[in-house]
């Protein structure tokens, strides 16, 4: 049984270079994801983008994942394949990033909507970020793991949404996946007590319908058992007294959708 590495202050410093290599090429993918685009463009993109920073895509042969991002459309919820699909008006594509600079991972995700998406679709996304953000709020210490996993659940739910609880988010660091793992349900005040020095990635994967998913023969796609869409975000996250340090940022993301605007 593996247990929770905690970080001094210096590594944490270190991750927070890795995760904002992970935020800068978000801002890159969000620079030129639209309809008429191949999601392989964007992994190649990517890719790239992170080497020449220095960087090593954490994903690319992590188990034998064959690509440096996570692209999932539409009812994909997580560890989707980039590929030749063609990017269309109305999909939504979570893209999730993983770096190594250091030694060190980050781990980020945002969920992008193409061109004109259908009202219930936008609010599945708001909805998701907001989780995140009160997911987040929780990462102090003294709290616990369900803190946050209740936190995240009750707001989804609270807006007819579902929460996957067959996958979740993780410690991270000095590896991709480390303990504890950080589900998206839960009981407050249940879990692993939240200390100084943990640094954990918290991605709550909501769906618009079920909470159910498949999982695909490829090994890796996970999407919903109705069809329906899926929207999933995700911070790298320091947990410290009185309020978290957050280590990634959407803010190259949200600069460049706001130009587009």
């Amino acid at each position: 049984m593996s247990k929770i590495i905690y970080k001094s202050i210096e590594e944490i410093e270190l991750i927070r270079e890795s995760s904002l290599l992970v935020s800068k090429t978000l801002g890159e993918v969000a620079k030129v994801i639209k309809a008429g685009m191949q999601t392989i463009e964007l992994n190649k993109l990517a890719e790239t983008f992170i080497r020449d920073h220095g960087g090593v895509p954490a994903f690319l042969n992590y188990n034998g994942f064959p690509y440096s991002l996570c692209i999932s459309l539409n009812d994909q919820v997580v560890h989707g394949f980039p590929s030749s699909y063609v990017l269309k008006d109305g999909d939504v594509v979570s893209v999730d990033c993983g770096a190594v600079l250091n030694k060190f991972v980050g781990d980020s995700a945002y969920t992008f909507a193409i061109g004109e998406v259908d009202t219930e679709t936008l609010k599945l996304l708001q909805v998701t970020r907001e989780c995140l953000d009160l997911g987040v709020e929780k990462a102090i210490v003294g709290m616990r793991i369900g803190d946050i996993a209740f936190a995240v659940q009750q707001h989804a739910e609270s807006n007819g949404f579902g929460v996957v609880k067959e996958l979740v988010g993780h410690g991270v660091g000095h590896k991709l996946h480390e303990k504890p793992e950080v589900p998206n349900y839960g009981k407050r005040g249940s879990g692993v007590k939240l200390e100084e020095g943990m640094v954990i990635a918290i991605e709550p994967m909501i769906n618009a319908g079920k909470p159910g998913v498949k999982f695909w023969s490829d090994g890796w796609t996970v999407s919903t058992v109705d069809g329906k869409p899926s929207a999933h975000y995700e911070h790298t996250v320091a947990v410290k007294k009185g309020k978290p340090d957050i280590l990634t940022t959407f803010s190259y993301v949200e600069e460049v959708l706001e130009q587009i605007k």
